[in-house]
């Protein structure tokens, strides 16, 4: 299939998940979907993100509340960008399988250091960032990519 795929990865860290996002999956939802479309807002034209419903996480107000962080990340620039929101049931729209897939091939690699289904889609995976991964972000960066790509030294 031809498509590319771009990820933001967080680690339930106990005492950060209880401070940055008060200890609640919407808000830690929230951060991380604005980390993935924060260099997005100033692209012209009209981006479509269909998103699996998840409960709380995946409801409206939430995902405007990542918008605005977004926005905030993006540091002033100018949204030319309109973002619309689909939340969908993955029965009714099957694509979202396949990104459930790339995101299942990640974790694979954060969770067990197993990097098999990784590396059959690595070159699809432009992008991954491990966002709390704060021992590589200062040796080696935590941003992984097809020429910096993931590996099981990267198990969590």
């Amino acid at each position: 299939m031809n498509c590319s795929f771009e990820a933001f990865a967080g680690r339930k860290i106990p005492a950060l998940y209880e401070t940055k996002h008060n200890g609640k999956e919407a808000e830690f939802y929230a951060d991380l979907l604005s980390h993935l479309l924060k260099n997005k807002l100033s692209r012209k034209g009209k981006l479509v993100l269909n998103i699996v419903s998840r409960g709380k996480a995946t409801k409206n107000a939430n995902l405007q509340l990542a918008r605005e962080k977004a926005r905030h990340r993006n540091k002033g620039k100018a949204e030319t960008t309109n973002v619309l929101f689909n939340v969908l049931n993955h029965r009714v729209e099957p694509l979202l399988n396949v990104a459930d897939y790339f995101c299942w091939s990640v974790q694979r690699v954060l969770e067990r250091g197993e990097v098999r289904y990784y590396n059959f889609l690595q070159d699809q995976i432009s992008l991954v960032v491990d966002l709390y991964d704060s021992a590589n972000y200062r040796n080696s960066g935590n941003y992984y990519t097809p020429k910096n790509p993931l590996t099981a030294a990267n198990k969590l």
